[in-house]
Parts: structure tokens; C-alpha cells; sequence
């Protein structure tokens, strides 16, 4: 078996956002449901929160579809037609040709922090489309998993991550991708501004929690686009507070809201 995640970033036009949402919980995710492999389809918002705020967010909607494949080969060209319905509706704005499908081989499932409370659904995603520098690619690896990936994921409100490789199998439309790896990292909060911040301030080596990141690897491209997006499918939405095993009372008032 060999774990895909597929993005499929795309806008749609003003006033079919209830008409997509309605295809997306209902005919379309009883599809996908079917297909072999699957493991979980949902679908995400762009938030107002930023981490790199210059970047151009040229994405409203994220549908992040998740499978375990039998043999990739034959089954993620399947996932082609079932997104090809909504545009055939007319339920994605591609006018700039903007849209953008994406499938990535997982190198791991999710790797968790103590932040993470499996119990409880994520209130939204953060994706990275990264790269690594030429010929550094073994230490960009090891610099992600075994000190970037950790630092990440004990932000408050960073539960989990997990990386892939764009894969060579793709479905239409095939456009450019500015990322070969991509970074996917699970959020559970209800103050994504904090989240943001805290983890801007521990890069930086600021944060009121006294944790200060590494230095960034050489090894890491600053070739990235970076983009947040809160969950808007399905019926389980994340329940409120910051998820954190840490002690949040360190925070001033005017920086994080208390949990719970």
C-alpha cells in the first residue's frame, strides 16, 4: 500500500459556493468514498491569518483528499473524472486558470506531538510547496524530521505534519507545481493568529514561551509558497481552545486568548 495526498486548490464562482458545498459532502464524497484506498476527503477555506503574508493566496478552497493505494498506477487516475464533475457544473472559477490539482507519495503518515489530541477533529490545514537545495536533499530530510518537524509541530495549535514527493502520476489539468516536496501540517485552534504569531516569535527566538527554533537548514530552499486554510466540511469541527502541552499562561494577556 502507499499512501497519496491529492490538493486540489481551486476558487468557484460568486454565488455556487452553497451549490459546491453541497456536492462536495454529498454525491461527490459518497464517489470518492468508493474509490479503493480511500482514507478521508475534506474540504478547507483560506484564512485571513498568514504566516508570510506578502505571498499571493490566488486559492479560496483546499479539498485535500487522502488514500492509501492499493497500486497508485491504477488507482489515482480514478480520482481524475470525480473532480472533473464539478467542473463540468460549473462550480470552479478556472477563468485565470488558477486551478491546481496536486498529488504528492507520502513519505510517512502523520506524525504527532503531544499537542495532538487524536480524539478531536483538526480545525484546519497549513500546506507548504516546498523544495530543497540541489544536492542537499539527504540533509534537508534529516533536518525536517528530525528538528524542524518536532520544533513545528509543539506550536501551539500544530499538532502533526506529514511530508510527500510530487508524484510522476497526476490528473488533469497537469500544471505547474512551484513546489517538489510538499509540507502538510495539522492545526487544532481556535486562535489561528496566536498560532501564527507564536510560531513566527519562536523562529525568531522571541516567543514568550522561551523556546527558540534552530536556525533554518541551508539545505531548505526559500523557494515556498506558504498558505493556511480552516475546515469547512463535514459535520465534526474543532471544539475551541489551543491545543498545547505546554503551559499557555506564559503568553501575555494581549497575545493568546486563554484556552478552553
Amino acid at each position: 500500500m502507499s499512501l497519496y495526498t491529492t490538493l486540489h486548490l481551486h476558487n468557484v464562482p460568486t454565488g455556487r459556493e452553497d451549490d459546491y458545498a453541497a456536492w462536495f459532502d454529498g454525491p461527490h464524497h459518497d464517489a470518492v468514498k468508493a474509490l479503493r484506498g480511500f482514507v478521508s476527503a475534506d474540504r478547507y477555506e483560506v484564512t485571513r491569518e498568514q504566516v508570510m503574508p506578502d505571498i499571493p493566496q490566488p486559492w479560496r478552497f483546499l479539498s485535500v483528499y487522502e488514500f492509501d493505494y492499493p497500486s497508485p498506477g491504477i488507482d489515482l487516475p480514478a480520482l481524475g473524472p470525480l473532480l472533473a464533475e464539478a467542473r463540468d457544473a460549473g462550480l470552479v472559477d478556472d477563468s485565470d486558470e488558477s486551478e491546481r490539482i496536486h498529488s504528492y507519495a507520502m513519505y510517512s503518515d502523520w506524525v504527532s506531538s503531544p499537542n495532538h489530541q487524536t480524539d478531536k477533529p483538526l480545525s484546519g490545514v497549513s500546506i507548504i510547496l516546498a523544495n530543497f537545495v540541489a544536492g542537499r536533499e539527504a540533509e534537508y530530510h534529516k533536518w525536517y524530521n528530525e528538528v524542524h518537524g518536532p520544533e513545528v509541530t509543539r506550536v501551539p495549535g500544530k499538532v502533526a505534519m506529514k511530508r510527500g514527493r510530487l508524484s510522476p502520476l497526476q490528473v488533469e489539468p497537469r500544471r505547474y507545481c512551484p513546489g517538489s516536496d510538499l509540507v502538510f501540517c495539522a492545526l487544532q485552534t481556535d486562535d489561528l493568529l496566536f498560532t501564527v504569531k507564536d510560531f513566527s516569535a519562536r523562529a525568531r527566538g522571541v516567543s514568550p514561551s522561551g523556546i527558540a527554533m534552530q536556525p533554518r537548514s541551508l539545505a531548505g530552499s526559500i523557494a515556498r509558497t506558504v498558505h493556511y486554510f480552516r475546515k469547512i466540511s463535514g459535520s465534526a469541527f474543532w471544539p475551541g481552545g489551543v491545543a498545547y502541552d505546554g503551559d499557555l499562561s506564559v503568553y501575555p494577556a494581549d497575545f493568546a486568548r486563554p484556552a478552553g
